[in-house]
């Protein structure tokens, strides 16, 4: 799961104290559900943002990256660095917005 600033910005550092929060609501969202839609699995989160000798571009937008660990790594994974995601991206969001959490 990728999550994107609606402002394009090239860097993290460029962030603002209002999407600031707003990201962190997001975050807060997204890994309750889950939590408990997946019955908290194991996760990484990383930020990917343009590097630090170049602060802007028209080509990149900073991003949050969200992987879940629902499944076994193997030889594609592991050789490419590529994870094979097997569901709909329109079934996931479906199935996080349907997550009733407590």
């Amino acid at each position: 799961m990728w999550v994107f600033p609606r402002r394009h910005s090239s860097s993290f550092s460029e962030i603002n104290d209002s999407e600031l929060v707003d990201l962190a609501y997001t975050l807060k969202t997204v890994l309750t559900k889950l939590f408990y839609g997946l019955n908290n699995p194991a996760y990484n989160y990383t930020i990917r943002s343009i590097p630090t000798d170049e602060q802007q571009s028209d080509y990149f937008h900073w991003y949050l990256a969200i992987v879940p660990r629902v499944s076994k790594t193997a030889g594609f994974e592991l050789g490419s660095g590529m994870y094979i995601n097997t569901a709909m991206p329109e079934d996931s969001a479906r199935f996080l917005r349907e997550i009733e959490t407590q």
